[in-house]
């Protein structure tokens, strides 16, 4: 599944996943790296789920220009 597929919570859930495999320790500096890369990739994608979902809120109650 590509990362625009990913819903929020499948982000979330891998960016906790990628996090603990980082916390952990063990990872060499090169894989280290590519977990940190995937972490970033995760948390912006679940940042543009919570502003997409907060610009749909505001939209439900604000008024309307147009009335």
């Amino acid at each position: 599944m590509s990362d625009e597929q990913l819903t929020y919570e499948e982000a979330r859930a891998e960016l906790v996943a990628t996090v603990e495999r980082l916390e952990a320790g063990g990872a060499t500096l090169e894989e280290s790296l590519k977990l940190w890369e995937r972490g970033e990739a995760l948390a912006d994608k679940c940042q543009a789920h919570l502003e997409g979902a907060r610009e749909r809120l505001q939209a439900r109650i604000e008024p309307d220009d147009e009335e």
